[in-house]
């Protein structure tokens, strides 16, 4: 599977995300602890909001540990909002467009996990995207798939929705082609204002999905941290595992639970996909 963060509050360099904690996303690209697969390392992806609306987007099939240009970006480079992805593929190919995060306008999206039996799927889930989207798809992911589709029905209008009627859907075609379970994610998208994660899986065995707790509470509880002393009190982080072991640093996200962050505030409520509502 993979791994992947997603950051928001006042701006960080890349590198405090990416490389300076002791379970980073880098460290995590060959030594995963609670992944599916404890490497990762079919390429990276690091998406981020600075000067313009649209966010910039650096992806690479290296694995990250190995990718000098990502290590001198990160040095240099600092935003107040971005999505950072390390991939294990589940069978499509290693190319640039293949890794996550994917961008569409201004959104972002990736994803941890599987749609089981998307080869069967592909060509029904294809005829679900929007005639005006389709054209976008740039690569040939599952997890791209349901980007488009999520977009097709309602991702920028009503985030949660949205996902709901794709995953619904794909459950629907996944059924008719007798795959039992066949949504298997952790998702994370933004538009630059606000991130929303979704943890869900058909079979309700969901990959691991945690937030970090208020960054208040944890300077007061370790005065003596100077990394908690440079983060503003909106800052906030969700990840598929913890960046370190700073005690009551982190929460698990329920089972079939959606998070959204917006500023200092964040809200999880129960997620269910729906019946998709007919293009």
């Amino acid at each position: 599977m993979c791994r992947w963060l997603a950051y928001s509050g006042s701006p960080v360099l890349l590198e405090d995300l990416l490389y300076k904690p002791a379970n980073s996303l880098v460290v995590q690209s060959k030594h995963s602890r609670m992944g599916a697969t404890t490497t990762n390392g079919d390429g990276f992806g690091v998406g981020w909001y600075g000067a313009y609306e649209t966010p910039g987007l650096f992806r690479s099939t290296e694995p990250a540990w190995n990718d000098l240009n990502l290590r001198e970006l990160s040095a240099h480079a600092r935003a107040g909002r971005v999505f950072a992805h390390i991939r294990a593929s589940t069978g499509s190919a290693v190319q640039q467009t293949n890794c996550h995060p994917f961008r569409h306008g201004n959104w972002l999206w990736m994803h941890n996990g599987y749609l089981a039996g998307f080869r069967e799927m592909k060509r029904d889930l294809a005829m679900e995207v929007d005639p005006d989207l389709f054209a976008d798809i740039e690569g040939s992911t599952d997890s791209e798939m349901l980007f488009f589709l999520a977009l097709s029905f309602g991702l920028r209008d009503d985030p949660r929705a949205g996902v709901a009627r794709a995953v619904g859907l794909v459950e629907e075609v996944g059924h008719s082609h007798g795959i039992d379970f066949p949504v298997q994610m952790t998702v994370a998208t933004t538009d630059g204002d606000t991130t929303w994660a979704f943890r869900y899986s058909s079979e309700g065995m969901s990959r691991s999905l945690f937030q970090s707790t208020d960054v208040s509470t944890l300077r007061a509880q370790y005065p003596d941290n100077p990394v908690l002393h440079d983060l503003s009190d909106d800052a906030r982080l969700v990840v598929s595992e913890p960046l370190g072991d700073l005690q009551g640093a982190w929460r698990d996200i329920p089972e079939a639970s959606s998070v959204m962050v917006h500023g200092a505030d964040d809200e999880v409520v129960p997620f269910a996909p729906t019946s998709p509502v007919a293009l």
